[in-house]
């Protein structure tokens, strides 16, 4: 294979200047710099990176379209595919998808397919380019969407698509789900987010917020008056390591420091009224994107140190690996290789100290599989005033202990067919309630599929 161009950087704000605000990492392409990257695309015959987009985007023509300078084509493109190109074109793990799959991979430049997905997004937001309103072709049949995270929105917008009523019903105040409360504003602006959804309303989509189904609605009821029912629940109940001391004051879920921070406004404080309590020496227990989010975002509400503490090593971190760079450059420490055995507390009952103990990888089963296991002797203690548990997520009981008709698995995830059916005809559900914690694309992907899946059931 020839010899092909390196990717055009992406410009950034500098660590120094980024980790006192809150806004953009990056800066996004312009114009130029979208048609110089989107030339890359060596256009294969048979594309491989669109397979393996959850939401399968025609990519090829859109890099097509921006490289001819068609920027309200490739935008109009990109939105049959996918209604939220603004968002996952930031949050998307492309290198494991898309980019992953790219033919220039094998050089290690693979053609930023995430990145110029969200150029055309934000470029047909600014050029307010209207995308073609839906008939109600299929009004007379009624959906119900139980949450609005990322599944329930794409299944929404793909409900939408085909016609049908379509309302939305949301616990919070605010609509997006992990997009709006889970991921910080400086890797995902709000305003692209209630952009994305505001977009969604205006193509017919009803948003009931502030709406619990099983208490100001029941299923029941959901079941009488709509045909069908997609649940979007979500898994946002976080879990914890079971270990003394994870009572103290200041020992955090990654959950309710990064909803504190995003949808209540914490680092705007005394502006809005939901202040958070940042250490100077701050510990992020797990490696994921969401320890990442927590880490950077208590660096940014002032804390003087923050470390991410890992039972494997770097190498082995589930984070994305742009997120864990701009983590590193930031000035994060990450310590490899140990594990909390307890949290330590002053006599006021606020965190003071963390006792850890230094791991090795075992080779363990016929398969080799290296796991986690603690050194005898080698405990030793950190001190620091601030602990975030960032460990993953379970389904939240808050619908499913009103709704015990729905089968769930030992997991407590919704179990569903090949076609997203649950156990009961006619609901449907996709995203982390039926899967676990995954990524906004999978579930934009299973919301989108699922939608399909309610077309078919309901038209035979």
């Amino acid at each position: 294979m020839a010899k092909v161009r390196p990717r055009v950087p992406m410009r950034e704000q500098t660590p120094l200047t980024r980790i006192h605000n809150f806004q953009s990492v990056p800066y996004g392409y312009n114009e130029d710099e979208a048609v110089e990257e989107a030339t890359r695309c060596i256009r294969c015959r048979k594309p491989s990176c669109e397979p393996a987009c959850p939401v399968t985007i025609s990519i090829k023509d859109m890099n097509i379209l921006i490289s001819q300078r068609k920027f309200k084509e490739a935008y109009l493109l990109v939105k049959e595919d996918n209604f939220f190109p603004a968002c996952s074109g930031r949050v998307c793990p492309q290198e494991r998808q898309c980019e992953g799959a790219c033919i220039l991979e094998k050089q290690g430049q693979p053609v930023s397919i995430g990145k110029l997905e969200a150029f055309i997004a934000d470029w047909g937001r600014n050029h307010e380019v209207e995308v073609e309103q839906v008939k109600n072709e299929n009004s007379d049949k009624k959906i119900a969407i139980v949450g609005s995270g990322p599944a329930g929105l794409a299944c929404a917008a793909e409900c939408r698509k085909f016609g049908y009523d379509v309302t939305v019903f949301e616990t919070l105040h605010k609509a997006g789900g992990v997009l709006t409360y889970g991921i910080p504003e400086f890797r995902l602006p709000k305003d692209i987010v209630d952009d994305e959804i505001k977009k969604l309303v205006e193509s017919g989509v009803k948003l009931e917020l502030n709406h619990t189904v099983g208490q100001n609605i029941t299923f029941e009821e959901l079941k009488e008056k709509f045909d069908a029912i997609f649940l979007g629940v979500g898994a946002g109940a976080p879990r914890f390591m079971g270990i003394e001391g994870e009572k103290l004051d200041d020992v955090y879920s990654a959950n309710e420091f990064l909803i504190r921070a995003n949808l209540m406004k914490a680092y705007k404080f005394p502006e809005w009224d939901t202040p958070i309590d940042v250490g100077k020496k701050v510990a992020v227990i797990g490696a994921g994107n969401v320890a990442m989010d927590a880490a950077r975002t208590a660096l940014r509400l002032g804390a003087g140190e923050v470390n991410i503490i890992y039972r494997r090593t770097r190498k082995k971190a589930p984070a994305r690996a742009e997120e864990l760079k701009h983590a590193l450059d930031e000035g994060i420490m990450f310590h490899e290789l140990v594990n909390p055995v307890r949290f330590i507390g002053d006599d006021n009952g606020f965190v003071m100290a963390i006792e850890l103990v230094r791991m090795e990888l075992v080779a363990e089963g016929g398969e080799g599989r290296m796991v986690p296991k603690p050194i005898e002797g080698s405990n030793f203690i950190m001190q620091v005033d601030t602990v975030i548990e960032a460990l993953g997520t379970v389904p939240n009981r808050l619908f499913l202990s009103r709704t015990p008709e729905i089968k769930t698995d030992d997991r407590g995830v919704i179990e569903i067919d090949e076609n997203y059916m649950t156990n009961i005809e006619g609901v449907f559900a996709g995203g982390d309630a039926s899967s676990g914690a995954a990524t906004v694309i999978k579930a934009l992907g299973e919301g989108k599929k699922a939608a399909r899946s309610i077309f078919t059931y309901l038209n035979g």
